[in-house]
């Protein structure tokens, strides 16, 4: 099986994409999978952060450029694309919190899947690259991703030379959010996957969705939407809870309603 799922205690859920043979690249099977598996986990009730991690010596190198060559006809090629930025899509409009874990490499579609996470945690040593200009493909689609997460001049750098960026300037410029030795890594993961799970899943929900429809939006309407998503949020029994709780000097106890 090219992806495996596994369930941790306080509602985490860890994918590994497992095909070490291709660097668990992006192929028609494995974005169908991965689509399968998030859309499954997130009307998962259990399930209160997924983490996403490669399998063997890194992360994902993007798409299966063998598979890619063998595609030769304008609508196949346009079928992956599309099949690919569904899968984005449906991270980032997913209800769950996901957080990338990544080692070794993060290329190309790779790189997209990466800047795609909520939250993303790496090696030291991992690589980060939009390296398509270097075979004649420019990456079209993994800039949407990635130049929402980072500055034009660094992002245009990226795509204009190909040259991968190592992980304590992805983080400068904010790709990820930190990177640690390998023997912490894991474990630095699960501390944030778990203080994450600790909190109520609606308000969570909530509040993914209201952040990225509001960076879409000029500041008045942002403002305006945001509104009215606080007051919906409000509304919840696990507003009142949460209030009642701090006022109370007591840990809330959350019913996710």
């Amino acid at each position: 099986m090219n992806l495996k799922v596994k369930n941790l205690p306080s509602g985490i859920s860890v994918i590994t994409i497992n095909e070490p043979k291709t660097y668990n690249s992006l192929s028609f099977k494995n974005l169908t999978d991965l689509i399968k598996v998030f859309q499954k986990l997130d009307n998962d009730k259990k399930t209160k952060v997924i983490i996403l991690e490669g399998a063997g010596k890194g992360f994902s190198a993007g798409h299966n450029l063998k598979e890619v060559k063998n595609l030769k006809i304008r609508n196949k090629y346009q079928k992956l694309f599309n099949l690919c930025s569904k899968l984005m899509l449906q991270i980032v409009e997913g209800k769950k919190p996901v957080i990338a874990k990544v080692h070794g490499a993060a290329y190309a579609a790779g790189c997209q899947l990466v800047a795609s996470c909520d939250l993303a945690y790496s090696t030291n040593d991992a690589l980060f690259a939009t390296p398509g200009v270097n075979i004649g493909l420019f990456c079209s689609t993994p800039m949407v991703a990635v130049s929402r997460k980072i500055n034009r001049k660094p992002m245009m750098k990226m795509l204009l030379t190909g040259e991968p960026i190592k992980a304590n300037y992805a983080k400068e410029i904010g790709l990820i959010n930190d990177c640690f030795s390998k023997s912490k890594l894991n474990s630095e993961v699960l501390k944030i996957a778990k203080k994450i799970s600790s909190k109520s899943n609606l308000t969570i929900k909530i509040g993914k969705q209201a952040f990225y429809k509001q960076l879409e939006m000029p500041l008045r309407k942002a403002y305006a939407y945001t509104s009215k998503m606080m007051t919906i949020n409000m509304m919840a029994m696990d507003a009142k809870e949460g209030i009642s709780a701090f006022l109370e000097k007591r840990k809330p106890k959350w019913k996710n309603k």
